[in-house]
C-alpha cells in the first residue's frame, strides 16, 4: 500500500451498505482469538520500563503461557468453542506445549508477528517484509498449515505490511478495528478480507489499564453481544 490519506478500502457507513446474510439464519458471527505471545526476557516489554529485563512486566505475561491459557482451553473445550489463535510465532519455541495442545483441540493459528515485543510500525519496508514471512514460515513449519490470518502486534503496520501479507498467501488481517462487519479491501489491485479485531473486548487495556473487574469484563461481552444482535435485524 502507498502513502495514503484514507485506508485501501471505500468509506460505506453501515446505513448505506446491503445487509449481511450469516448461514443457517444466524444474526452474527461470534470470534474467540486468544492472543498467544511471547515477550523476550532481554528486550523491553511494550508499555513497560523501557529497560531490560523488566521482571515486574515481564513475569504477568509469562504466567498467561504457563496458566492462564490452559485455563482458557479447558473453558472452551467445555462448551465446544474453537479458537483462532494470534500466534506470535516464537512461541512455537518457547513454549511448545501450548502449540501441541491447541492443535489438539482444533484451534486456528493466524500470524501475530514473531515476538509481541517487536512492531511493523518501527521497521522499514524489508525487515517488514521479511518480518511476516518469517512469521508464516516458522508457524507453517510447526503446524502444518499455512497461517490465512493476520494479526500484528500491537495492530501496528507499516506502508507495505499489506503487500507482503498478500505475498504470504494471507486472506483477511483483523489489524483495521474501525467496523462491526467484514469488509474487502483493494491494495492497489489486490484483494484482502477485514475481519475486525475487538479494542474494546480485550483484557489488556479493560483490567490493566482501566482496572475492570472480571464482573464487569464479562458484562461488557455480554451488552456487546447484545447490541450486535440487536442491530443485525436491520445491518445483519
Amino acid at each position: 500500500m502507498k502513502p495514503q490519506r484514507y485506508g485501501p478500502f471505500a468509506y460505506t457507513p453501515i446505513n448505506r451498505r446491503p445487509k449481511v446474510v450469516w448461514p443457517d439464519g444466524n444474526h452474527i458471527a461470534l470470534w474467540i482469538v486468544p492472543n498467544i505471545e511471547t515477550f523476550p526476557l532481554n528486550e523491553p516489554v511494550p508499555g513497560g520500563t523501557g529497560v531490560a529485563p523488566d521482571v515486574i512486566n515481564w513475569a504477568p505475561r509469562d504466567y498467561g503461557a504457563r496458566i492462564g491459557i490452559f485455563r482458557m482451553m479447558e473453558v472452551m473445550e467445555k462448551h465446544g468453542i474453537r479458537g483462532t489463535v494470534a500466534l506470535n510465532s516464537e512461541v512455537c519455541d518457547d513454549y511448545p506445549a501450548i502449540i501441541e495442545d491447541a492443535m489438539n483441540l482444533k484451534w486456528e493459528f493466524m500470524g501475530h508477528n514473531q515476538s509481541n515485543s517487536r512492531y511493523l510500525h518501527t521497521m522499514d519496508d524489508q525487515p517488514g517484509r521479511e518480518l511476516v514471512a518469517a512469521t508464516l514460515d516458522r508457524i507453517e513449519a510447526a503446524t502444518g498449515a499455512r497461517p490465512k490470518g493476520w494479526l500484528s502486534s500491537g495492530l501496528q503496520q507499516n506502508w507495505t505490511t499489506l503487500d507482503a501479507l498478500i505475498d504470504g498467501g494471507v486472506e483477511y488481517v483483523a489489524d483495521f478495528i474501525n467496523d462491526d462487519q467484514p469488509y474487502v479491501m483493494n491494495v492497489d489491485g489486490r484483494r484482502i478480507c477485514s475481519i475486525p479485531y475487538s479494542g474494546e473486548i480485550n483484557d489488556l487495556p479493560q483490567c490493566l489499564r482501566m482496572g475492570r473487574t472480571a464482573e464487569e469484563f464479562a458484562e461488557m461481552m455480554r451488552r456487546q453481544f447484545d447490541t450486535l444482535y440487536r442491530e443485525s435485524v436491520e445491518s445483519g
